[in-house]
């Protein structure tokens, strides 16, 4: 094999004669340095040599980038490994795997909680659930808004939302100091919501301890930090009892039968007669529903369902809503095609002001739910069942009872609510509505 001392002139006139897979200029002043070439390819300096008893040649780079001086000192460096006993292309691997441990670990050092933020949305769930439930989605997300965008009602633009000032930070940087000092300044715009934040961005923090991508970055308990905890209002003093007393269960009512929007006065009725959670029952399909025998189907926060006796006036709301074409929700959305009421607090809210009642949450209805079971008779515990606790989790431990032990409790929930609220309803016919009858009613003056 021929060797030349390499020049920039033969380098740059040196070409594979189109009668041949490849050729080859080799260097006389570096050992196992030469310049491969092709019919169509750019020349390239290579090495050559050989490694325990086997050939081994390894591309340096196109000739066109690489200066001479510097290929040669390559090709001595290569020749130094194998020297050494060791294979020039694992030398090459390992730095390259260093290179891309280093910039991972960069990558990491630098990532900010935005990036983590997306992907908890995205990937993140509850426990033992499947998703996130829509609520809990829209309230993160409104957590973590920037802000800037006009309001939906009135005029002017949102302001950021409580978790926002730290999307721009690092993940490593989210420590118990520095979660103090945001949930402090937080909570001078709004108590409640900056406690609110603080248990968001603790399961925010603990999804990411169980991540490889985060792991090691951040204190899974930075959040739940007692000097954090102690920051916080006591949750005893925040815990809601509103709920409505009889004797306000007429003005109720009235307000809500004022509504123009007649699927978010079925609906807030709905809550109120059954004592389900709100995202159960926003939920309700219309093959949830067995008219036939007087029973419905809802998603259950503690299983997966619990079905429940249709009482009759509750029926008759139901039956009197309005099915629109390919949306399967019983409480339509007026503005998705195929969507369910997302947030009746607005309606509710005018109900209340219609009739000059103090506030009272959304909640607050199935609280009154229970209290009005309470004072119709009803036992604890069947109580307890339709609305879906836990066993124990009343005063009362219940047995199971069938849906058509709990129909007799739910109707003598449904007859004792409508009573107090002045409606006149003929729940004999109401129970013959099931076998087709239409039921008529009217309603007493406020």
């Amino acid at each position: 094999m021929a060797k030349i001392a390499l020049t920039a002139p033969r380098v740059a006139g040196f070409s594979c004669p189109p009668d041949k897979a490849q050729a080859f200029l080799w260097d006389s002043k570096a050992p196992g340095l030469g310049l491969r070439a092709t019919p169509r390819g750019v020349p390239a300096f290579i090495f050559q040599s050989v490694y325990q008893g086997k050939s081994l040649r390894i591309t340096i780079g196109d000739a066109q980038a690489w200066r001479i001086p510097d290929a040669q000192a390559k090709a001595r460096e290569l020749q130094r490994h194998i020297d050494e006993g060791r294979d020039p292309r694992a030398v090459k691997a390992e730095a390259a795997a260093k290179d891309v441990a280093a910039r991972v670990a960069q990558r990491r050092e630098s990532a900010l909680m935005s990036e983590a933020w997306a992907e908890y949305i995205k990937r993140g769930k509850p426990k033992k659930k499947a998703a996130w439930k829509p609520r809990y989605l829209a309230d993160m997300q409104k957590m973590a808004s920037l802000g800037g965008e006009p309001k939906k009602r009135g005029k002017g633009l949102t302001l950021p939302g409580p978790i926002a000032p730290l999307l721009d930070m690092r993940l490593k940087d989210l420590t118990p100091r520095a979660l103090r000092a945001w949930h402090a300044k937080e909570a001078q715009r709004g108590e409640a919501q900056a406690a609110r934040a603080v248990q968001i961005v603790s399961g925010f923090l603990r999804w990411c301890g169980t991540e490889d991508a985060y792991e090691g970055l951040v204190d899974p308990l930075a959040a739940r930090d007692p000097k954090v905890q102690d920051q916080l209002p006591s949750a005893a003093g925040n815990r809601r009892t509103d709920a409505l007393e009889e004797g306000q269960l007429m003005a109720w009512f009235v307000g809500v039968a004022q509504l123009r929007n007649r699927t978010a006065a079925a609906y807030l009725q709905g809550l109120l007669l059954t004592g389900a959670r709100r995202e159960e029952l926003a939920a309700l399909k219309w093959s949830d529903i067995d008219f036939r025998w007087g029973r419905l189907t809802i998603a259950d926060k503690v299983g997966d369902t619990r079905s429940l006796p249709l009482a009759p006036y509750l029926q008759h709301l139901l039956q009197g809503l309005p099915r629109i074409d390919k949306n399967p929700h019983v409480f339509a959305s007026a503005i998705a095609i195929k969507g369910r009421i997302a947030d009746p607090r607005s309606a509710h809210t005018e109900a209340l002001a219609h009739e000059g009642l103090p506030h009272v949450t959304i909640h607050g209805l199935r609280r009154t739910f229970a209290l009005m079971g309470e004072a119709a008779g009803c036992p604890a515990g069947a109580i307890a069942q339709i609305m879906g606790h836990r066993p124990g989790s009343m005063s009362e431990k219940y047995k199971p009872r069938t849906i058509e032990q709990l129909r007799t409790y739910m109707a003598q929930v449904e007859r004792f609510i409508v009573t107090k609220a002045g409606i006149q309803f003929d729940f004999d016919a109401g129970q013959e509505e099931r076998h087709g009858d239409v039921v008529q009613f009217t309603r007493k003056a406020a």
